[in-house]
């Protein structure tokens, strides 16, 4: 692994097939404030599941956030659709992008299958 900025990746533009998005409540946010949007947080989530653009989520297990797997091609879509969202839209979230693809040293198993034919 190299020192790349957070949330970046080797990954090429061309072999991203989703975004990790992990987002936690920023300092000094309520739990108050944040269960206040909650409901309108839920119903905008489960629309974007429903419309394809989540592809699966996740409670951290500490219980400071969630985890989103989306299906987009790069981390500006990603960032697009988790800023659409209400706690976003009330600058109550920090965020975190991951973008994801197809794990690269599988490729090495097919290579050498290719080598020995």
């Amino acid at each position: 692994m190299t020192d790349q900025p957070h949330g970046q990746t080797q990954t090429s533009a061309s072999t991203i097939t989703g975004v990790f998005a992990g987002l936690k409540a920023k300092p000094g946010v309520t739990r108050e404030r944040v269960m206040a949007v909650m409901p309108a947080e839920i119903r905008a989530t489960v629309q974007l599941y429903l419309d394809g653009k989540i592809r699966e989520w996740y409670a951290r297990e500490d219980g400071r956030g969630a985890v989103f797997l989306l299906d987009t091609r790069d981390v500006a879509e990603a960032r697009s659709i988790m800023e659409s969202l209400p706690l976003a839209r009330e600058n109550m979230l920090d965020h975190e992008y991951i973008p994801v693809g197809p794990l690269m040293p599988l490729r090495l198993l097919i290579a050498s299958q290719s080598a020995k034919q």
